[in-house]
């Protein structure tokens, strides 16, 4: 464990913490004995003169008597004293030996009372304080530092498991640089600092994660897009260079651009965490640009929309469209394309087959059909786009009429 980090910091305070409490109770222990030896020694004291000075004189009835009014029993009887002095469960407080005379002055404790132990002069004497015993201090000491104790573990180990999270994310952050983006521990729901954190982090490795993965697929099938208008450039070069050929080289050029346009954009949609510039454009507007961007006939594209005006960005919504357009051109049975709205949807319909696989398929980059055609990515660019400008995607099928709809996003409210 690195002496600079959070962790060492935590296990050395705690450690202190320890120490202190430990300190503590140490003190408190010699304290609370030396304050019952003073008390002992102020009650005891005079009631050992007083035996000791009735010894001389012989121990008669009435003093024994007075003892017991006292509340106080004498033991003369050796075996009775042995039988209290050598039992296992006596616990000796604390004693005095007369550096001299070597008298042995001590206070028992057996069975919650207190016993005066004392031989002097070859005569050894017991008395037993009738009284129970009240002095529970050292209880309340000892439970004050127990739940101190386990207070004191306690919130060092609910720190540490708190804090556990982070330990485990800065080792996930550190692998980071291999492009290891699977983040398993930061699936908690708790909502302090730190898990908000790893969940933050989660986050943001996934999103890493996505745009390594579309990065991918563009680096592995940019080429299969590109092949196309290169092979037919290839043809055209080996051709008489007329009017004819060089409009339809000027084609292809344009088209190689087009496409180098949108592997940009959508890069730059999945890519990016920014917000993209929106205004109100006319619908019109938009079919105008993605058919000068498709370099077709305009009389392909029938329009029977009411002009709305609709808040995207121009840019990325025309290719949007573009691709929509090129899509049920490609696909018609007719050549043909319809353009309708019905309230804030934006309609393509097209005669021809229906789509083989569910909608969802065909967002996948060059999904193919089973006759192995593929889609490429004009549906993966769409729903890309759409989804960037608050829009998603709709399809169905009806009487041999392909309909794919551009349908405002539904705004979920948090809690």
């Amino acid at each position: 464990m690195k002496k600079e980090s959070i962790f060492f910091t935590i296990t050395v305070s705690f450690i202190l913490s320890l120490i202190l409490v430990v300190a503590s109770f140490l003190i408190l222990i010699a304290h609370n004995f030396k304050v019952n030896e003073e008390k002992y020694l102020d009650k005891y004291i005079p009631l050992v003169k007083m035996v000791t000075r009735q010894e001389r004189m012989g121990f008669t009835p009435e003093f024994l008597e007075s003892l017991k009014d006292i509340n106080y029993e004498l033991f003369l009887n050796a075996k009775a004293i042995n039988a209290i002095t050598y039992n296992p469960k006596t616990k000796v407080f604390f004693e005095r030996v007369h550096p001299k005379h070597h008298d042995i002055f001590r206070v028992l404790h057996l069975n919650g009372n207190n016993y005066i132990y004392l031989k002097r002069k070859g005569e050894t004497f017991l008395l037993k304080d009738l009284e129970t015993s009240n002095s529970i201090t050292h209880i309340y000491i000892m439970l004050i530092f127990g739940s101190l104790l386990a207070m004191v573990v306690l919130v060092y180990l609910i720190t540490l498991r708190k804090l556990m999270p982070l330990k485990i994310l800065k080792e996930k952050v550190t692998t980071l640089g291999d492009e290891n983006f699977d983040f398993e521990c930061c699936d908690s729901t708790k909502q302090d600092e730190v898990s908000l954190l790893a969940q933050e982090f989660k986050k943001a490795a996934q999103k890493l994660k996505k745009i390594k993965e579309a990065r991918n697929v563009f680096i592995r099938n940019i080429m299969h897009e590109l092949k196309t208008p290169i092979t037919k450039g290839k043809f055209l070069v080996q051709l008489p260079q007329t009017q004819e050929n060089s409009e339809k080289m000027k084609q292809v050029f344009e088209r190689l651009e087009n496409l180098i346009n949108e592997f940009g954009s959508i890069e730059e949609v999945i890519a990016s965490t920014k917000q993209f510039d929106h205004a109100n454009y006319f619908l019109n507007d938009i079919i105008d640009n993605a058919i000068d961007i498709l370099l077709i006939d305009e009389a392909l594209v029938y329009r029977e929309f009411e002009n709305i005006k609709v808040d995207v960005n121009f840019k990325l919504f025309s290719i949007a469209v573009k691709n929509l357009i090129d899509n049920a051109l490609k696909y018609s049975s007719d050549g043909k394309v319809v353009i309708k709205t019905y309230n804030e949807e934006i309609i393509f319909e097209n005669h021809g087959n229906s789509l083989e696989y569910e909608l969802d398929n065909y967002f996948e980059p060059f999904f193919k059909n089973s006759d192995k055609s593929s889609f490429g990515l004009g549906l993966y660019i769409v729903n890309a786009i759409l989804k960037a400008n608050g829009y998603i995607l709709e399809y169905s099928y009806n009487n041999e009429i392909n309909r794919f709809s551009i349908v405002k996003q539904k705004k979920t409210h948090g809690v």
